[in-house]
């Protein structure tokens, strides 16, 4: 086997891509993990690192070089670590996400189950209704670089929206104009951490700026010079976050200004939504999304359908309008309240919401002998974890519906599964974040016993 040394120079073949994005090659049997590297390229490649496993290297020259790939469009990539397809064309984005999503479940899920489609994006740019831009301790905004947390400048960050992007900009010349101090994570010391913008279809907007105390200096002048950077804003909530965390929202909150929520609309229903309430960051690929959601679960007006992870009941009431009964359930409490209000601006009164973890409350429905027909989950990248999939198992439903943002935890889920009598029948994937190595997918498993 051959031994490999940092900075060596080497020719290579890209054979195919990492769940992170990264080309994947060979030398002699040793795996290099190739920054920049696009499938089906012999390149000149020099090593950065060597681990036990693996090696990882960038692309010094382009020998033979691939139809897909692209120049970047964006003057930030890819020290900005926000994007990792931007050298692709989309077409082999695509591609290498239904690509992963098939090996996540053959390698970790045990099972080989072909990716039945990919949903393309209709806009790669422009599409996120959340940003959240990290604020260095020198009073810069903009995002961390790759795999740090070293804030890169990002002026017009090409994923966001025109309102998110100038809402940071305003906010940035506030913390120089007067000399506001930024939040030093080394120390602990410092005021604003992030500024968290919610931008809706209108093009409205809600700015949420999360501190280290309690009150910013010059409250009515920051915003003044938000409201002029983005006249659409219809309110200005502070987040209260003291902890040594990595989590950006803390749990007191407070309005300046305006309304402490935003109202939005998706799969022909109205919701309202506080700053913590999950919401998928695309809107247009989260409407194909549930609607293959509610496709899988196979809903004829009759069934009891329960929905853990909730959110601000996006799935749940998606899912009301063709079952009988929907439950759902989210730890959040914002989100629980955004749910319920939900429900009612939307005439909905077959759906119910409760707070609390999704283990917990499954057990408890559980015991309370709720035997749902259709049980949808859509965890946060951690997935469901040992815990929760044999509660969910004993409620015995016909089919459950899994809406995962990470392949590999799904994968690690549906073997959970399976030793249970669950088998996966159905796959799709949705592209929810284009440009980036982030992918959406739809797994349908049936009980069998």
């Amino acid at each position: 086997m051959a031994e490999l040394v940092k900075n060596q120079l080497h020719t290579v073949t890209i054979t195919g891509y990492t769940a992170e994005g990264f080309g994947v090659a060979r030398i002699e049997g040793r795996v290099l993990f190739v920054h920049g590297g696009i499938r089906g390229e012999i390149c000149n490649i020099r090593i950065l690192k060597v681990l036990k496993n693996v090696a990882y290297a960038r692309v010094e020259e382009i020998l033979e070089r691939s139809p897909a790939r692209r120049e970047p469009d964006c003057p930030h990539y890819p020290v900005c670590g926000g994007c990792d397809f931007r050298h692709l064309s989309y077409e082999e984005e695509l591609e290498a996400k239904r690509q992963r999503v098939e090996d996540a479940l053959r390698r970790v899920g045990g099972v080989e189950v072909p990716v039945e489609e990919i949903i393309a994006a209709p806009d790669v740019d422009r599409y996120r209704n959340k940003a959240q831009f990290p604020v260095s301790a020198a009073g810069l905004v903009g995002f961390y670089r790759a795999r740090s947390h070293q804030v890169v400048p990002a002026a017009d960050c090409r994923l966001q929206t025109p309102q998110a992007n100038a809402v940071a900009r305003a906010v940035e010349s506030y913390l120089r104009e007067f000399d506001v101090p930024a939040y030093d994570e080394r120390t602990g010391e410092g005021l604003l951490r992030h500024i968290y913008v919610r931008t809706n279809q209108a093009g409205q907007a809600l700015v949420c700026l999360v501190v280290s105390g309690e009150v910013l200096p010059h409250e009515e002048e920051l915003v003044r010079r938000i409201r002029t950077a983005c006249p659409s804003t219809v309110g200005v909530v502070v987040n209260v976050n003291k902890r040594d965390t990595n989590v950006i929202l803390g749990e007191a909150y407070r309005t300046l200004w305006g309304e402490d929520a935003l109202t939005d609309v998706l799969c022909g229903l109205t919701f309202r939504l506080s700053a913590p309430a999950f919401y998928q960051v695309n809107r247009a690929q989260a409407k194909r999304l549930y609607g293959k959601a509610v496709e899988f679960a196979g809903l004829t007006g009759r069934e009891t359908v329960l929905d853990l992870y909730c959110g601000a009941g996006t799935i749940t009431l998606a899912m009301a309008r063709h079952a009988g009964k929907v439950i759902g359930a989210e730890i959040v409490p914002e989100a629980v309240s955004n749910a319920r209000e939900n429900a009612r601006m939307n005439g909905i009164q077959n759906a119910a919401f409760f707070c609390g973890d999704a283990g917990a409350v499954a057990k408890r429905l559980a015991a309370e002998r709720l035997q749902p027909d259709v049980i949808v989950v859509d965890p946060p990248r951690k997935g469901l974890g040992e815990a929760v999939i044999p509660v969910i198992a004993s409620m015995a439903a016909e089919r459950v519906v899994y809406v995962s943002c990470d392949p590999g935890t799904l994968a690690r889920d549906v073997r959970g599964f399976s030793a249970l009598g669950y088998q996966v029948v159905r796959v799709a994937a949705v592209d929810l974040f284009p440009r980036t190595r982030h992918v959406e997918t739809v797994a349908l498993l049936v009980y069998s016993s």
